[in-house]
């Protein structure tokens, strides 16, 4: 199969994939720039298992054997890996080829299959893919044009099939606290990680979401809790959410 890059027509904005391509090898490092997404991950996780099992009836070691799931925006693979675990059949697209490339040499290292391609949303729309899970995890607040990145996303999406989003709110706390607080005071995140003015409300994607089509089913918060330094769900959605959809 031949790979393709981001075309120039996409929602993809150049400036943000070159600042996630510089910092590509850091990845797999726990203790790297993506440190807080190692933190966070595993609540990610447990979410979209939950919703995905409920939607399609799932349950045992390997629930989604015979379900198809798009990791878009994927990065080096940190979603992707572990849903392939789970039995989906996954397919990581990035609009970084060195995000790619470190996915790919990390996939190969583990043993764990999954199909991974530099392209875009639109990429796999004009070829007439559709997944059951499509997940959108952190990546609505770095592209250029978030109407026709979710349309796009969202109809790539089976008839019955769900799709997570995860994003940041537009408040004056999240700009504290995702912006200023991670990326300034405790060096969480590498500065210039986050345009606050790119933060969406968890009202507005809804509507963006439901004008591509989709229904909501749910609107989850993430909170930090600083007393056991780890991620929970909670039903502040001030900082950190996530929106289930369904078509």
């Amino acid at each position: 199969m031949t790979l393709k890059t981001a075309s120039p027509d996409s929602s993809v904005d150049p400036a943000e994939v070159a600042k996630f391509s510089a910092i590509a090898a850091e990845w797999w490092d726990p203790s790297g720039k993506f440190a807080p997404l190692h933190k966070f991950n595993p609540i990610r996780l447990e979410f979209i298992r939950r919703e995905a099992a409920a939607r399609f009836g799932r349950s045992g070691l390997r629930p989604f054997e015979g379900l198809s799931l798009l990791d878009i925006g994927c990065g080096g693979g940190l979603l992707s890996e572990p849903m392939a675990r789970l039995g989906f059949a996954v397919t990581g697209v990035d609009a970084s080829e060195r995000n790619i490339g470190t996915a790919r040499a990390h996939a190969a290292q583990t043993g764990v299959a999954v199909i991974y391609r530099a392209a875009t949303a639109e990429m796999l729309l004009a070829e007439d893919l559709r997944f059951d899970v499509v997940l959108n995890m952190e990546v609505v607040e770095h592209v250029a044009d978030v109407a026709s990145y979710l349309a796009a996303c969202s109809g790539l999406v089976k008839p019955g099939g769900i799709t997570v989003v995860a994003t940041l709110n537009k408040t004056l706390k999240s700009l504290a606290l995702a912006k200023i607080g991670a990326e300034y005071v405790l060096n969480w995140l590498p500065r210039g990680t986050h345009d606050w003015n790119r933060f969406m409300a968890p009202a507005d994607l809804r509507a963006k979401l439901e004008d591509t089509g989709l229904s909501i089913l749910k609107t989850q918060g993430v909170s930090f809790d600083p007393l056991n330094w780890a991620w929970k769900l909670s039903s502040d959605v001030d900082v950190n959410y996530m929106i289930v959809a369904a078509r």
